[in-house]
Parts: C-alpha cells; sequence; structure tokens
C-alpha cells in the first residue's frame, strides 16, 4: 500500500522558485527558494510522469523563470502562468508552443490580471490557445462569480476551495464540470478526505490531484501521507483515475501522451 511508485503521478499543481528570476514581495513575503533539483529530488520516490508548474502571486507577470523550468523538466510537463490582459496573440501562442496550458487568477494572493477581466480574458485566452483557467479563490467568494465560471469553457479551483463555508457552492460547480484540484490540504479548514468523496460521487471526471510543493505559506506542508489520503479516501482504481488519467485529459501535456 505504502508504495509511492505504485501509481503513475501526473502532479498537476506545483511551484518552481528560481531566484535567479525575479521574485516579487507579496504582502512582505517572499519565499525560499525551490529548483528544478529540489522538486526531483522531493519527488524522487513518486512515479511522476509529468505536472503542471504553477506562478506564483511572487512571479506576477514573469514567464522567464516558467519557460526555463519547462524546459528543464521535459515536454510532459506543462506551465500554468498569470499574464495582463494586454498581452498579444503572439504571446499567447508563442507560450502555448512552449507548453503553457492554463492562465491563472490569483483571488487570495494577487499578483494577476484583475478578476473583472476573468470573462473576457479567459474567452479570448480560450479562443486563441485553447487554454483553461485556474483560480485561486475561497469558495465562499465563489456565488458572486458563479454565472462568470459556468458559462467559460475549462476552469479549474485550487486547494478544495480553502474553506468549508464554501464547499456547498464548489459542489455546485463540480455539476457542471469545473475541475477541483486535490492539493493544499494544509490550507484548508475541513476534512480533505470527505470533500473528495463528495466530489467523486457527484463527478468522478471533476478531481485531480498535485503535491502543491513547496507549499508556501502554508499551515501545514505537503507530506506524502497526503497522497494516501486520497486512495484511503476513493480507492485504488478511482485514484488511479484522480492522479494521473483525469489530469492528462485536462492538461494535454503533448499529443498521444499515455
Amino acid at each position: 500500500m505504502n508504495d509511492l511508485k505504485r501509481f503513475k503521478l501526473f502532479d498537476s499543481h506545483f511551484h518552481i522558485i528560481d531566484s535567479n528570476y525575479p521574485l516579487i514581495s507579496n504582502n512582505g513575503y517572499i519565499p525560499d527558494s525551490f529548483s528544478v533539483h529540489d522538486y526531483q529530488e522531493r519527488t524522487k520516490k513518486y512515479n511522476i510522469v509529468g505536472g503542471a508548474v504553477v506562478s506564483g502571486s511572487f512571479q506576477a507577470f514573469n514567464q522567464d523563470y516558467l519557460l526555463d523550468a519547462l524546459k528543464k523538466l521535459g515536454p510532459t510537463f506543462v506551465g500554468v502562468t498569470q499574464l495582463p490582459a494586454t498581452v498579444s496573440d503572439d504571446k499567447l501562442i508563442a507560450l502555448n508552443e512552449a507548453g503553457v496550458r492554463a492562465i491563472r487568477f490569483n483571488l487570495k494572493r494577487g499578483g494577476s490580471e484583475n478578476i473583472d477581466n476573468l470573462e473576457r480574458f479567459s474567452m479570448h485566452v480560450y479562443d486563441v490557445v485553447g487554454w483553461h483557467c485556474e483560480l485561486y479563490i475561497d469558495s465562499k467568494e465563489i456565488p458572486s462569480l458563479y454565472k462568470i465560471l459556468i458559462k467559460l469553457p475549462s476552469v479549474s479551483i485550487d486547494h478544495l476551495g480553502l474553506s468549508k463555508t464554501g464547499l456547498k457552492y464548489l459542489f455546485k460547480l463540480v455539476e457542471h464540470g469545473v475541475i477541483i484540484k486535490a492539493t493544499g490540504f494544509g490550507r484548508i479548514d475541513f476534512n480533505a478526505k470527505k470533500a473528495i468523496q463528495e466530489i467523486i460521487s457527484i463527478n468522478s471526471n471533476s478531481l485531480i490531484f498535485g503535491t502543491d510543493l513547496p507549499s508556501t505559506r502554508a499551515e501545514k506542508i505537503y507530506t506524502d501521507e497526503d497522497f494516501f489520503a486520497v486512495i484511503d479516501a476513493i480507492g485504488e482504481d478511482m485514484a488511479r483515475k484522480v492522479f494521473y488519467e483525469n489530469a492528462i485529459d485536462f492538461y494535454n501535456p503533448i499529443k498521444n501522451f499515455k
């Protein structure tokens, strides 16, 4: 049971923090370095077959660190970036060719485009390069955006929506096919296993898993027990779907990647 390599994992949410590239203080916080090498060392006991490098608030609109990380990690890894709404179509196309697959709106920490541009910008990005949008949002804020979110062609929510208060709204989004990331268990204020079970019962295609390494500013950092907690919650067959199949379908890192 406790063999990490038994399950293929597409790590759908982690950060690379490279001090060779600009880092922007966010509410007085600048994270410690967490290089590609650091990530690979931390996950070497896993059967990592790809993943999504997610831009943090402290990286704002910088793309250089992300492109460098994707080159080092290889073609089965993709990028989730933050961009201004003024970005050109040529820039979007170039980033897509480099492996970027999503745009992020960080409502929790900032550093991204204003949420007022969520609908227009997300629709445009999807039309040009087919990217989905990812939201770092407290689920209690979902009602104010609900009508927009269910209209968007492809959306994901980070860290199980963070708060127990908004779980019922999160589950409503699952009914509409919104992807939920089972990530950041050290950030949430509720039982992760129960939430995971409920999401799977509503739509088994809507859940994906990520390590959230290096767990910047989380109350509790990621441990291997978070991985096993998913297996305990939904069983091995469904865990394989959550760890790998759903994420591959969502991110499409390279054609015919299996």
